[in-house]
């Protein structure tokens, strides 16, 4: 049984299966990709995401160079789940954004390290939105 469109595909044998979606919508599931870019990933401090953050950007130019727009989606989708785990970890110590209760917890200081770690992967995400080649190739995959 399939939990999602891309599950049980190689997106790098067939891309037409990728839906760009919201978020990091799909990234768990989007093979050969995620097994190439998760274990490059990391944000418990400053430094292990400054180097993840430019071993997935490495990944990709990589990407870049073979005019592989999924695997440059799912790279930008790696940064910004980067960004948006330490931004969370920064705001809330341990991560957790609910109470018991099922209500939102206060934040009452951010976690300076944390949030410098969240910026390094904002800083390489904004690269990839705001490179030409990706735009032009994610406007062609989208026209597909």
């Amino acid at each position: 049984m399939q939990n999602h469109p891309f599950d049980g595909i190689n997106l790098k044998d067939h891309p037409s299966a990728y839906r760009i979606g919201r978020g990091e919508y799909g990234i768990f599931h989007a093979e050969p990709y995620k097994s190439e870019l998760l274990p490059l990933w990391g944000f418990k401090n400053e430094r292990i995401a400054r180097q993840a953050a430019e071993a997935i950007y490495n990944k990709y130019k990589q990407y870049r160079k073979e005019e592989d727009f999924v695997g440059m989606d799912v790279a930008r989708k790696f940064l910004r789940m980067g960004y948006t785990r330490a931004r969370r970890y920064a705001k809330y110590p341990g991560g957790k954004k609910y109470n018991e209760d099922g209500t939102v917890k206060e934040v009452t200081a951010l976690d300076e390290e944390k949030q410098r770690a969240a910026e390094i992967f904002d800083e390489s995400r904004s690269s990839i939105v705001e490179d030409p080649k990706y735009q032009r190739l994610k406007d062609e995959f989208i026209g597909e």
